[in-house]
């Protein structure tokens, strides 16, 4: 026996409790109705293997119970059972119409239980029929209910919400965001505040609406909605919705780069997924430990009592040894378990958009580590050591003293970093620097039609005689008959040799030519 012979338990309400028992109990003493019975069941056998015949079986007992005057039970059965067999055999117009059929037949012993789980039924059925299917059978379940909304409210919340997350499956987000403004106005009092005695349907729709804006990348909408779901009072909050929620909200938080709120949102969203045993709780113990990393966080997540017995799951293996050489600034094991283990880490799309500053993060830890003991150190031994080019440890340099993590400044004429206090050779770096930021300006004013992004070179003689302390700028100044500026968009102007230049800018010889200053 499947759904249809089995009595319900879950409503409160007197009539739902009048089911008739479909079993060997019923003692029918009217031979054709006996017949009908056995001809209903026959076909229902021969649903799955044989839905043709079941079909032709079917209509039998329809057109049984019409001649025996008293179409009941066994026609809203067979309805049913037609609406089954109709998909199995792809005829879907014809599924619609015993559908309608179904949900306009009337019989003195129907309840609303015996509707509701007809109406749940053909639709899971129908659940892998497409988008366009179900979304006519939702609508046409909605007309129907529309006529009696009163009486089946929830039911008609639930299959609303339903059509809800087909059109946020084909991204259909006109559409939805109507729906989900009726879908929250049904949650309301008639004073227009939320019922809390609806704050799970609430935070449902909530869960919807967030997951649309995290598609829609609309963060600040994104932020509103992730603080008003979190306030929403339920009796009991569904942990699956309250996983989502989390989830989004996690992500919102690492696109914003607030790395510590990103890791307890996905941390709450784990517990959640795992209390309501969903898969997702796989993928969200990754995102978990992302945001660990990069929040530079000294606590291991799988320390904790949810996260350690998947410490040692297959999808989780790689994200485990990742922390770990993590916690050692061992970065060459790093990036070679990045490197093998590109499926279950690096292909997914969220967790790829984040490898570069996870990357950063820790070959910063590791520059801030090898720098340690000293107060001169060569920068092609760092780049050998972070297994990177000397440009991307000199920017990583440039980031740390900025940020003053990093006390020093660098020597790219002798590719050397000076680490300590000011010095003589420090106090002479800061007014060349100064310098060429004046004297760059007075270029941009003075040079007709010179864009930012372009490298000018000018007499080196020149330079020098403008500048009153030319005595100590003299020997900084590069070797040769002329000195080289690189204008970048952020009106800053860099000194330096034109080939290297040219090359750490893209700069194309020929486009550097054209614009040369004035040789007097």
């Amino acid at each position: 026996m499947d759904d249809d012979d089995e009595c319900e338990f879950e409503y409160e309400e007197e009539d739902d409790y009048q089911i008739e028992d479909d079993g060997d109990e019923d003692m029918i003493d009217d031979d054709a109705e006996v017949e009908v019975e056995n001809k209903y069941y026959n076909a229902k056998g021969e649903v799955d293997d044989c839905p043709k015949e079941a079909y032709n079986m079917l209509l039998e007992v329809l057109e049984r119970e019409k001649e025996n005057g008293s179409p009941g039970k066994w026609t809203f059965k067979a309805l049913k059972q037609l609406v089954k067999c109709s998909f199995k055999l792809k005829k879907f117009d014809e599924m619609r119409q015993r559908y309608k059929e179904l949900l306009e037949f009337s019989w003195p012993g129907l309840t609303r239980n015996h509707t509701e789980k007809a109406i749940n039924k053909c639709l899971d059925v129908a659940s892998t029929a497409g988008a366009q299917v179900l979304q006519s059978l939702y609508e046409i379940t909605l007309e129907r209910l529309g006529k009696d909304t009163k009486n089946q409210e929830k039911l008609w919340f639930n299959i609303k919400l339903k059509l809800a997350n087909l059109f946020f499956e084909t991204r259909d987000f006109n559409v939805l965001r109507g729906m989900v403004t009726e879908l929250k106005n049904w949650c309301r009092d008639a004073d227009g505040s939320y019922d809390v005695k609806k704050g799970t349907q609430l935070l449902t729709v909530y869960s919807l609406e967030i997951q649309m804006q995290t598609e829609l990348k609309d963060y600040k909408t994104l932020k509103t909605l992730y603080s008003e779901s979190l306030e929403v009072e339920s009796a009991i909050p569904p942990p699956r919705i309250l996983g989502i929620i989390r989830e989004c909200g996690g992500k919102m938080f690492m696109r914003q780069g607030n790395w510590e709120d990103a890791n307890s949102a996905f941390f709450q969203a784990f517990k959640n997924y795992d209390e309501a045993g969903h898969p997702r709780r796989i993928q969200c113990l990754k995102y978990l430990v992302l945001a660990n990393m990069l929040a530079s966080s000294n606590i291991n997540p799988f320390d904790s009592t949810e996260a350690k017995p998947y410490k040692n799951d297959t999808e989780i293996v790689a994200m485990t040894d990742l922390i770990d050489a993590y916690g050692c600034n061992d970065i060459k094991r790093f990036e070679r378990i990045l490197k093998d283990n590109r499926s279950t880490i690096v292909d997914d799309p969220f967790i790829k958009g984040y490898i570069d500053p996870l990357l950063k993060t820790i070959r910063t830890q590791v520059l801030l580590d090898i720098c340690k003991p000293y107060t001169r150190i060569r920068i092609p031994f760092i780049s050998q050591e972070l297994n990177i080019v000397d440009e991307e440890v000199e920017a990583l340099l440039v980031g740390l003293i900025l940020d003053n993590r990093l006390v020093g400044f660098i020597d790219q004429v002798n590719q050397l970093l000076h680490l300590g206090g000011s010095t003589t050779q420090g106090s002479r770096y800061q007014a060349l620097q100064k310098w060429t930021a004046q004297i760059g300006g007075s270029i941009l004013r003075s040079v007709p039609g010179l864009a930012r992004g372009t490298i000018v070179c000018w007499p080196r003689s020149a330079l020098v005689q403008a500048h009153s302390g030319s005595g100590k700028l003299d020997s900084a100044l590069p070797d040769g008959g002329r000195v080289f500026f690189f204008f970048g968009h952020g009106g800053q102007a860099l000194l330096g040799n034109s080939s290297k230049l040219l090359h750490r800018y893209k700069v194309h010889r020929r486009t550097a030519a054209k614009l040369q200053g004035p040789r007097t």
